[in-house]
């Protein structure tokens, strides 16, 4: 009987191909009202004056704050085996050429 209840407790989840490869972003706003937070996750590029949003996702407060938890307790992780993440105060500044020779048009 325990193992049935066990099973009562999994969710099966459903990963597509096109959502496992991932989106890069380099940029995240957050904004909220008082009954959901609006994450839009952002890929920004070098000398271009516009960014897309990659993905719009949109959790109660409850579950933003689990976020927050689990984001946390990751860093923490990841820094116990690799080391502190360097953070800085500036804006992230990027190469007009990505590091790479510049051509001409």
């Amino acid at each position: 009987m325990a193992d049935q209840k066990g099973d009562q407790n999994q969710i099966n989840i459903e990963l597509t191909e096109e959502i496992a490869d991932g989106e890069y972003v380099n940029l995240a706003m957050i904004a909220h009202s008082n009954s959901e937070f609006v994450i839009d996750f952002i890929k920004m590029m070098p000398g271009v004056p516009k960014a897309k949003v990659k993905s719009r996702i949109v959790i109660t407060p409850e579950h933003a704050k689990r976020l927050l938890h689990a984001l946390k307790d990751n860093v923490e992780k990841y820094e116990a085996a690799f080391g502190p993440v360097k953070q800085s105060d500036e804006v992230p500044r990027f190469p007009m050429n990505f590091g790479g020779t510049m051509g001409e048009a």
